[in-house]
């Protein structure tokens, strides 16, 4: 019997823990321990209120009466209103059933509901499974359905602390480099006076990194965005360590932010790092990163692993990452298709 596919209220406890276990469970099924599944609460307080930049929305796969598949979309409301984006996962045991191609449709048709055409989504495998995903679940999945790989990416490890020795040689190196410019770290909301410079630097971010095929186009600037997602974040239990370089006239020229979360002891994320095409050659990717590491290593010494993507194209990034001793742990894949008009 086909699975009845149905939305899902993220205020209703039971149906919502039923689709995130779904969720869960086929993210660590794919990657074990070094999966990186956006956590129940987080997901709630997304999903009750994503503000004026951005719409989710959930649906379960339910088959006599359990919830076996599950369903994710979002849609960019500010710009990008041909995108949406995309996620589909089974239970393990309920895969090859039609399940995952059901909950697909679904969302697609929603998509299209909603006026868009380009969809994008992300799969990952194993490392060892090389940068095409050949013979791994999801890739294949995705591949069978019309979708194209257009940015292939890797995942990485840092275990922290990272020795200070070794972040002071970072810092010396790339200052020279730099002298004209200064840094500006600190923990939690933006402050108001850099709020805007913030706001037009991150909006860059999507098309600034490498995209790939991806079909993007800038976020818009937006303050009151910036304001939304830090009340999102507080909602979700996350805290945001920052730091920004600072051109001698008090331009935001460079970033570096990283999270963690209540929900996941002894473990950040890496967020965007970016330096403005007109300021890059001073290293200042090196020092916000390093300055913003330190940040994370001072107030919190209880995070012992530090989690970051990075395009397989993106040489520079990647170096630097090395450098602090990151190691691939994982790959990871944005698949597009575009929808007949």
């Amino acid at each position: 019997m086909s699975p009845e596919i149905a939305p899902v209220d993220p205020a209703d406890d039971a149906a919502f823990a039923a689709w995130h276990h779904v969720y869960g469970v086929s993210a660590r099924h794919e990657l074990g321990e070094v999966a990186s599944p956006w956590q129940l609460e987080e997901l709630r307080a997304m999903m009750q209120g994503g503000g004026t930049h951005s719409w989710s929305g959930a649906w379960s796969a339910v088959a006599d009466g359990v919830t076996v598949g599950a369903g994710w979309l979002r849609t960019p409301l500010l710009d990008n209103l041909e995108l949406a984006e995309l996620d589909v996962h089974v239970l393990p045991a309920h895969r090859r059933r039609g399940t995952g191609s059901a909950v697909l449709a679904h969302l697609e048709d929603e998509a299209r509901s909603r006026g868009r055409r380009v969809l994008t989504g992300l799969s990952a495998w194993p490392y060892d499974a090389g940068p095409d995903g050949e013979g791994a679940a999801g890739p294949g999945f995705a591949r069978a359905r019309g979708y194209e790989l257009a940015l292939p990416e890797v995942q990485r490890e840092l275990r922290l602390p990272v020795a200070d020795d070794l972040l002071t040689a970072l810092a010396a190196d790339a200052a020279g480099a730099h002298p004209a410019y200064t840094l500006r770290s600190w923990s939690g909301p933006v402050p108001d006076d850099l709020l805007q410079g913030w706001a037009e630097i991150t909006s860059t971010l999507v098309t600034e990194a490498p995209t790939g095929e991806l079909e993007l186009e800038p976020e818009a600037v937006s303050t009151d965005a910036v304001r939304e997602r830090e009340d999102t974040l507080a909602r979700q239990g996350r805290t945001k360590y920052n730091t920004v370089a600072l051109s001698s006239s008090g331009e935001v020229v460079a970033y570096s932010d990283l999270a963690t979360t209540v929900h996941e002891a002894g473990r950040a994320y890496q967020w965007g790092t970016l330096v403005r095409r007109e300021h890059r050659g001073h290293r200042l990717g090196v020092a916000v990163k390093v300055a913003n590491l330190r940040l994370l290593q001072g107030e919190r010494p209880d995070v012992t692993r530090l989690t970051t993507y990075n395009a397989e194209v993106n040489s520079h990034m990647i170096a630097v990452n090395e450098a602090l001793g990151f190691q691939p742990v994982a790959r990871l894949g944005d698949f597009q298709k575009k929808l007949d008009p």
